[in-house]
């Protein structure tokens, strides 16, 4: 199949100057910023470590200010990731799991479980904050993909503070491999990490 990248996501904000003074306030990238004499103009930003950007400006959407909802940025630690966000003024919500299906989605707080979810299962950790316009943002934890979530490509990594979970996580699940194997020390531990991280990320089945 020919490839379809999903690089922009447009959402409605009222004031473009505000919004934008926001997204830069949390560190996203401003790509561009371009003014038209027809009063067209489109602003674009991209959070950090992230391959698709969003996209804001006037005479770019017919929506209403706010209305966007349910827009993920998956993490690999929720609650760092919260800290990250609130120490650039973001007002972000408790970690939390769905007290029922679906409930990540809800803005009744009785939908929100308190706390990540049981065994910090991948996909199940959440965190919520909203823009000036009130458009919604669901932070989602996700530590290891399903099977097939991935393409069969070269394992990459965004920020440092991603890989350096991604290899925490290596090398606790090493630890117990050398343990099993009667806590001999492991010469060749570094290409044990390097498949376990590249299986992870893949969602494909883990060493041991």
């Amino acid at each position: 199949m020919v490839d379809l990248l999903l690089e922009a996501v447009v959402i409605p904000v009222a004031d473009v100057d505000r919004a934008k003074s926001f997204y830069v306030g949390l560190g996203w990238r401003l790509d561009a910023d371009f003014p038209f004499d027809n009063g067209f103009r489109v602003v674009q930003l991209t959070p950090p470590g992230s391959p698709c950007s969003v996209q804001f400006g006037t005479r770019i959407t017919t929506a209403e200010p706010g209305t966007a909802e349910g827009l993920y940025l998956v993490v690999s630690d929720a609650e760092a990731a919260r800290d990250e966000l609130r120490s650039h003024g973001a007002d972000v919500s408790e970690v939390f799991h769905p007290a029922s299906p679906g409930g990540q989605f809800s803005t009744d707080p009785g939908e929100h479980a308190s706390g990540p979810a049981d065994d910090r299962a991948s996909y199940s950790t959440f965190a919520t904050f909203s823009d000036p316009d009130g458009n919604r943002w669901l932070l989602q934890e996700v530590t290891t993909r399903l099977p097939g979530r991935v393409d069969a490509a070269p394992a990459s990594y965004g920020p440092a503070a991603e890989l350096a979970q991604a290899l925490r996580r290596a090398a606790a699940a090493h630890g117990e491999h050398e343990a099993r194997d009667g806590g001999a020390y492991d010469e060749n531990w570094p290409d044990w990490y390097a498949e376990y991280m590249v299986a992870e990320q893949a969602g494909t089945e883990l060493p041991t």
